[in-house]
């Protein structure tokens, strides 16, 4: 009985630590599997440990320059998704307008539509437009489908700012430009640092959108496909637990610095 009486005060966290580690099991055997030598062209089965991947990362032809491209195109769709997000959520968040509704609604098709009928037409879209496949149809594809999820992050974080510190910026003689920079700009800024990754971390990973859109112009997850279906090279898991270390990095500083901070104001 005290085991069951223990069990039940604990169900809930032993519940979470299984669903946690159940969601952190492929980026553990991702990991493991970054330190094997396989015998053949397939990393599938374990034979033994090696660290001649994490020594030439780039020992692979042609995988960097993938992984370089993609970078460059989730820089720079983060880039322009945050701007343009984030004015479109000040906008639907603090004034009035026609059509104001459809707007709201309309942001959300990205996000429910299926991948690839986004993809198929947006591939209508710049074939009827004579655009070149490439970087940067690639770029406009990540920044439309990214900028639904700016709106929602930075929108939310705007509906629940309280007015009154703005205004009372304003009774102390700030000017639109400070209020905005040293009063919204910090208090909205989680949620648009929350839509920047978010949009970052969905171009990355993008496959669907960017093979229709693409062109001749190959990216790390294109890369990644292609190679599975000659071989996976041990090098595209060191690339994977790298990504997975630097996001683990950034959480953890983001927790220190929030921990930090409330501690100042206790």
């Amino acid at each position: 009985m005290a085991v069951v009486r223990w069990f039940k005060r604990h169900f809930v966290v032993i519940a979470g630590l299984l669903t946690l580690g159940y969601l952190l099991l492929p980026n553990v055997i991702v990991t493991v599997f970054s330190f094997n030598k396989p015998k053949g062209r397939f990393n599938y089965e374990w034979q033994h440990f090696s660290l001649d991947a994490w020594e030439k990362p780039c020992g692979v032809a042609d995988m960097c320059g993938s992984l370089s491209i993609s970078l460059q195109i989730a820089v720079w769709a983060t880039i322009g998704a945050t701007l343009l997000g984030t004015m479109i959520a000040f906008a639907l968040v603090r004034y009035r307008f026609r059509a104001r509704g459809a707007i709201n609604s309309l942001i959300f098709l990205p996000m429910a539509m299926p991948e690839v009928v986004m993809a198929a037409s947006l591939l209508t879209l710049f074939l009827n437009m004579g655009a070149q496949l490439g970087f940067y149809t690639i770029l406009i594809a990540h920044i439309m489908f990214c900028l639904s999820f700016v709106v929602t992050a930075v929108k939310a974080r705007v509906m629940s700012m309280d007015p009154r510190l703005e205004q009372a910026a304003q009774d102390l003689y700030a000017g639109p430009v400070q209020t905005f920079l040293r009063v919204t700009l910090p208090i909205a800024a989680p949620g648009i640092a929350a839509g920047a990754l978010l949009s970052f971390a969905l171009s990355f990973d993008d496959f669907i959108i960017t093979n229709f859109n693409a062109g001749s112009t190959v990216t790390f997850p294109m890369f990644v496909w292609g190679s599975a279906q000659r071989g996976t090279p041990v090098q595209i898991n060191v690339i994977g637990t790298t990504m997975f270390l630097v996001a683990v990095l950034l959480v953890l500083v983001s927790m220190a610095i929030t921990n930090r901070r409330n501690k100042v104001k206790a």
